[in-house]
């Protein structure tokens, strides 16, 4: 069974910066696409940002765009996301998944392609 574990969340104030962190027991990390996801109550969940296996290309939702930042280290088994100028409406449930493909599909924000998904972390902007 692979674990997924997201951390990071919190509180924090419009424009703010946060990093989240997701680490997984997966033996295959280094062959897999990771990407993060968001959820907030009563919206549909959504795809923030992908990165292939390699981390050579990265993929961001156009509303994070120049924002927010993934990548990842294989030697360490960990995901990140760095978020920067945060807005009350970043607020949501953060999600990582992997995928068992190497790539981000053009399908990926639909979430489909992933298979194992952590528990999420709360990312709160107010003032």
């Amino acid at each position: 069974q692979v674990q997924v574990k997201e951390s990071g969340g919190g509180l924090v104030q419009p424009g703010g910066s946060l990093n989240l962190s997701c680490t997984a027991s997966d033996l295959t990390f280094d062959d897999s696409a990771l990407a993060w996801f968001r959820q907030s109550p009563g919206k549909e969940r959504e795809g923030v940002s992908c990165i292939v296996w390699s981390g050579r290309y990265t993929y961001h939702a156009d509303f994070v765009k120049g924002r927010f930042t993934i990548s990842r280290d294989n030697a360490k088994n960990m995901l990140y996301l760095e978020m920067m100028d945060l807005k009350p409406e970043d607020t949501a449930m953060y999600y990582c998944a992997l995928s068992p493909s190497d790539d981000c599909t053009d399908s990926w924000s639909g979430g489909s392609t992933f298979r194992y998904w952590g528990q999420g972390t709360q990312v709160t902007v107010s003032s």
